[in-house]
């Protein structure tokens, strides 16, 4: 089983969380299946960027990339090299570190 290291978040996760996942489950899946709120509008579909993640270690061990996530990515804020819609990443066998920005097309946690 991975290990998914959640980075601490402002709002949604102010310490943090270190989880056990699934093989094969995404990663929004972990999350709302451990409480973590992370935001995704539009139910899981890759029709918009609000569940925008960054890897920030493993990258290459997450799974599921598509020409469509390409497309609406690019309509995510703070877009970097190592980011992916969570609900379209699906964890492989090697653990992750992951960090949810501060910030989407529907809040920004610096406003708070």
């Amino acid at each position: 089983m991975p290990t998914v290291l959640f980075l601490p978040h402002k709002l949604i996760l102010p310490k943090g969380a270190i989880l056990q996942a699934e093989t094969g489950e995404t990663i929004l899946n972990l999350a709302l299946r451990n409480d973590i709120k992370l935001e995704h509008a539009c139910e899981q579909s890759c029709a918009c960027s609000t569940c925008h993640c960054i890897i920030r270690k493993g990258f290459f061990s997450v799974t599921g990339w598509s020409e469509k996530e390409d497309d609406i990515l690019d309509k995510a804020w703070g877009l970097q090299p190592e980011s992916r819609l969570s609900c379209q990443a699906i964890i492989g066998k090697m653990n992750i570190e992951v960090e949810i920005p501060l910030y989407n097309l529907n809040y920004n946690a610096n406003e708070f």
